[in-house]
């Protein structure tokens, strides 16, 4: 069963088109990980998706249903990011003690537990915490809602390492417990690709990739000899990223199945095959240059 739907999603913002052309679906119970340089178009997309924004053109559609306006998504769905407000005159507690009553599968054990753990003081107000606190309740906030649609744009923005650790652990927990829809925005894909069963990665507001995390790893593999020997075994091939490896080597990154298919010449060339981190990977597909920064200095 799809809960997120789009066809041909498109939102301008006057002459910028923040959003361009997209279609994917997202199944029942999955935590999709949307993955993007900035400007990428991530935002935009999570408020179109929590109905926040009305599209420019084609469809989206959330529980059935056009999430502009929309009780039934409203009602079901917590967005999460560290924008987030809450009444100046409440305490942590009091804003705790509200969402119990708002969220119909609120944990008030797990949000108290949560909120131990981390030493919030319960006297508290949201608007005098320091940025990384914010944003850890803020966490708890969208972990304790249980709602069937959780969107985390960001949410670990001025978190500690090891507090981002336990987030994402809490997370996963949670969500074995509670199988729910969960997307999450990150700039940190090496921080939460064991946490994603899916990932949606953005280019200039497009679908560059939509795969299981565990594809994505194996989605590309680099190959690095002698210049002369890469340039002809990838003669022909979509190269995705190359560098000058000393005077006259070359590391390139194609895609696996377009080296499985050079597989017998790369074994007689004698061709070092290499792995490549998924993050490295997301950076090489969104880039305007295939060489990356080195493409500013090597261009004479």
């Amino acid at each position: 069963m799809s809960v997120i739907s789009c066809t041909g999603l498109t939102k301008n913002f006057r002459r910028v088109k923040a959003v361009n052309g997209l279609s994917f679906t997202i199944e029942e119970n999955r935590i999709t990980g949307l993955i993007g340089p900035n400007g990428a178009g991530k935002t935009t997309l999570l408020k179109i998706i929590a109905g926040f924004l009305r599209v420019s053109s084609g469809q989206v559609m959330v529980f059935a249903e056009d999430p502009f306006n929309s009780l039934k998504v409203s009602s079901n769905m917590i967005f999460i990011d560290e924008n987030m407000k809450f009444a100046p005159s409440f305490s942590l507690s009091e804003i705790m003690l509200a969402a119990s009553s708002f969220y119909k599968n609120w944990d008030m054990e797990l949000a108290k537990g949560l909120f131990d753990y981390f030493s919030l003081d319960p006297k508290q107000q949201h608007h005098n915490l320091s940025k990384g606190m914010r944003s850890t309740f803020n966490m708890i906030i969208g972990l304790a809602a249980r709602c069937p649609l959780t969107i985390f744009d960001e949410p670990t923005s001025g978190m500690d390492a090891g507090v981002r650790k336990d987030f994402y652990r809490a997370l996963l927990r949670d969500y074995l417990q509670n199988p729910r829809n969960i997307i999450f925005s990150s700039h940190l894909l090496s921080e939460v690709e064991d946490v994603l069963e899916d990932i949606l990665l953005l280019q200039n507001g497009q679908k560059r990739l939509h795969l299981p995390s565990s594809d994505l790893k194996g989605f590309a593999v680099a190959l690095r000899d002698k210049t002369e020997i890469i340039s002809d075994l990838t003669a022909g091939q979509e190269v995705y990223y190359q560098k000058s490896v000393g005077k006259d080597h070359s590391y390139v990154v194609i895609r696996r199945d377009a080296a499985d298919g050079l597989a017998k010449r790369i074994s007689a060339a004698g061709v070092e095959v290499l792995p490549v981190k998924s993050d490295d990977l997301c950076v090489y597909l969104t880039t305007r240059n295939r060489g990356g920064i080195d493409d500013v200095f090597d261009r004479n």
